[in-house]
């Protein structure tokens, strides 16, 4: 249902119903009267149309008055995002921490992977066990029990010698938002490896 917004002639009806009745009480939009009482409506017409605009300012994602706030009450910036330069990259980081409630599912990992820009695989591991592993099998020791992978499909930037200069890594990947981002979130006990392709 849209929002509406009154105008000061729509409060001064209403004003004018709540006057009492009488001589000296006419209602209309020629009288002195009404002249003087049309002077307060438009601080009911301000105020009506800020809070139609709360609506949008009491969710993270959409908020541009109430940033400062938000900010405070999901602990943003912090070590994932560091400092944040623009409004969209603030309300982006907002809306991330907001809805990640939490959870151990893959489908979990998955959707707020997508939120930050990546499609991920998850692979799992599992230590080698004889007579449910087969020949051929990794032999894995009890320390990948609790080991998992998260291979993410991103953009690989590769050493160009007419571009990159003497110190620059041969292969750059990531996101240090990205990854950071997960291992907070992370089962406590588990292991997390990152894995990327072009």
């Amino acid at each position: 249902m849209p929002l509406i917004n009154y105008d000061r002639y729509d409060y001064l009806m209403q004003f004018q119903r709540l006057l009492p009745r009488g001589r000296v009480w006419n209602r209309g939009l020629d009288l002195i009267q009404d002249f003087d009482l049309l002077t307060l409506m438009p601080t009911w017409e301000r105020l009506t149309a800020s809070l139609n605009g709360l609506i949008a300012e009491i969710f993270p994602c959409t908020t541009l008055q109430l940033i400062p706030e938000w900010e405070e009450t999901l602990g943003i910036p912090d070590e994932c995002t560091g400092p944040l330069g623009t409004t969209q990259e603030i309300q982006q980081a907002l809306c991330l921490k907001f809805s990640a409630r939490g959870g151990q599912s893959k489908a979990y990992f998955i959707s707020l992977a997508e939120q930050l820009g990546y499609k991920i695989t998850i692979t799992e591991f599992a230590p080698f066990r004889v007579g449910i592993n087969r020949i051929g099998d990794p032999l894995s020791g009890e320390g990948w029990a609790h080991t998992w992978q998260i291979t993410a499909s991103g953009p690989l930037q590769y050493f160009r010698a007419d571009q990159s200069k003497i110190g620059e890594r041969l292969v750059t990947w990531g996101s240090r938002l990205f990854e950071c981002t997960m291992e907070q979130i992370a089962p406590a006990h588990t292991i997390l490896l990152f894995g990327y392709s072009g």
